[in-house]
């Protein structure tokens, strides 16, 4: 999923400070009121899992929702709202069968047919999401995403019966189950959409069917859950989860120092500068990541619809800086496929040469920069983006004599920015959905709804259509070895950056918090410590 998180919060530094005061002065709450508190670090763009795209997002969703299947401590598909399933026709067909113990918040039972509603809803072309391209290896799926067929039911997505979900796939795909437990595939109330529309994910309108329910959101502010007492797998233990919407990384610290927050994460609550400090603290934890950061190019656009441009300014930086500058927990990396997957390969890629991006600038058409117009680098506000941004400024400044701006945005807008008209070099980040190397390769496809550079390659999207049906992993590595190289190289349609690690803070005064290579924030085990 995209990671470029930005934080943006209604309230002004100073209000939030008189609410920490505030807050403060109150006596802790009595009895069943078991309260755990997080930071979003900024408004969710969208609850609607069939629209959603971002990390802040799915770590409301998934405490307020379900799946067909669930990752296990191994980061193996396990069963959730489908108690098994089993295969037929060499792979490619699927038969889920589901529990009848779960439901919805309002009572009534989880359904196939609310799956295939779901599904198919996600590759509606009205609906418009960007991730109708990671049900694709379903048969007509891509058909109809791209209005080439007009019949939803053509889709190899079927409720045989109330329990019983049949999927046919275009061809075996070893990493299909693993998508099934990514939020967008999460089930999804036919009567509920039609009945509110574009309101349905309010409190009073949702339902859900996960561990927690949606009791208020106050949008630009902070965002209420409390325990589902229906949760097919019992109640949580905490009654009340508070997840607020503060931007500001040293409030966040305040907070969490002054006994308001319970739980911080570096990408939203924890400055470079204090890592140091935090971690010789208790409840301090660095856990690897799935996960990379990225500039890509708009290659759709001059300058940089040259690749020897693009192969330029990717030689020209320097990634050893970055663990320095962010205060360690970054690998540098100059390949996209993350350590801890299959197909990583730190060898591929281009390094850090001054000389040879100097030449690739002259073959381009621009020798020493001359006659290259000032280039925007965009970035979605946030502290560390903003040390790498001018970090790289530095170094394309320097080694390529050219002029570099900087432009920062807050999350939602930049979102926008990038999905209608990015920088011509734009911050980016993708954590798995899945850990599956299909995942972060499928993000640069041509279909991609994600492929913000709109870089376009037959060749690329062959090979990963070949890797796609391969069920030898030796045989699948050598393919993506092939594909990362025409990414990260031949074409330079983006430039790697480093693979994160992600720096976490709780509370001692709990435990059971999950928070794995995936990065999603589970609250469901979260009590207070015995």
């Amino acid at each position: 999923m995209i990671r470029p998180k930005s934080y943006h919060c209604a309230l002004s530094l100073l209000a939030i400070s008189l609410a920490i005061l505030v807050g403060a002065c109150k006596p802790a709450a009595k009895g069943g009121d078991n309260q755990f508190r997080v930071n979003l670090g900024t408004e969710p763009p969208s609850l609607d899992w069939s629209i959603a795209i971002d990390h802040v997002s799915f770590n409301v969703i998934a405490n307020l929702m379900v799946g067909l299947t669930e990752f296990d401590k191994e980061l193996k598909p396990a069963p959730a709202i489908a108690k098994s399933w089993e295969f037929q026709d060499g792979g490619k067909k699927i038969i889920f069968h589901l529990r009848d113990d779960s439901q919805w918040t309002d009572g009534k039972k989880v359904r196939a047919q609310d799956f295939e509603y779901s599904w198919r809803r996600l590759l509606n072309p009205k609906t418009a999401s960007q991730y109708a391209y990671i049900l694709f290896d379903i048969v007509n799926a891509q058909e109809y995403a791209e209005g080439k067929l007009k019949d939803p039911t053509a889709v190899g997505v079927k409720a045989e019966n109330d329990q019983t979900l049949v999927v046919t796939l275009r061809h075996p795909a070893a990493y299909f189950l693993a998508i099934t437990t990514f939020e967008v595939t999460y089930p999804q109330r036919q009567d509920v959409f039609e009945k509110h529309d574009t309101r349905w994910t309010e409190p009073a309108n949702i339902v859900t069917n996960g561990p927690f329910r949606l009791a208020s959101w106050k949008h630009e502010n902070e965002i209420e859950l409390r325990a589902n007492a229906t949760y097919f797998r019992g109640k949580p233990a905490m009654d009340k989860v508070t997840m607020y919407m503060v931007n500001e990384k040293t409030t966040a610290v305040t907070m969490y120092e002054q006994g308001n927050l319970d739980f911080m994460d570096e990408t939203h609550s924890i400055p470079a500068l204090d890592k140091p400090r935090l971690s010789k603290m208790p409840g301090y934890k660095l856990v690897p990541q799935l996960r990379g950061e990225y500039y890509g190019f708009a290659v759709d656009r001059k300058p940089f619809d040259n690749p020897k441009l693009r192969k330029a300014f990717s030689l020209a930086i320097d990634r050893e800086v970055f663990p320095k500058i962010l205060q360690g927990g970054k690998t540098p990396a100059t390949s996209w496929i993350p350590p801890g997957m299959l197909a990583h390969n730190p060898k591929i890629g281009l390094g850090f040469n001054p000389n040879e991006a100097r030449r690739m600038l002259s073959d381009a058409g621009y020798p020493d920069g001359k006659g290259l117009p000032p280039i925007v680098l965009g970035y979605n506000t946030l502290d560390d983006n903003k040390l790498v941004a001018e970090a790289v400024q530095s170094m394309w400044q320097k080694h390529l004599n050219v002029v570099v701006k900087v432009e920062n945005q807050e999350w939602k807008v930049y979102l926008k920015k990038l999905q209608n008209d990015p920088f011509v070099v734009h911050r980016a980040g993708w954590g798995a959905d899945y850990p599956d190397p299909d995942n972060f390769m499928k993000l640069f496809t041509s279909n991609s709804g994600n492929n913000h550079g709109r870089w376009k390659n037959s060749k690329y999207d062959q090979m990963l259509e070949q890797a796609a049906q391969e069920s030898d992993n030796a045989k699948r590595t050598q393919i993506y070895d092939q594909a990362q190289r025409l990414l990260t190289e031949t074409d330079a349609a983006i430039a790697p950056l480093f693979w994160r690690a992600e720096a976490t803070m709780l509370n001692p005064k709990f435990i059971g918090l999950e928070y794995n290579s995936m990065a999603r924030m589970d609250l469901r085990n979260v009590k207070p410590t015995p």
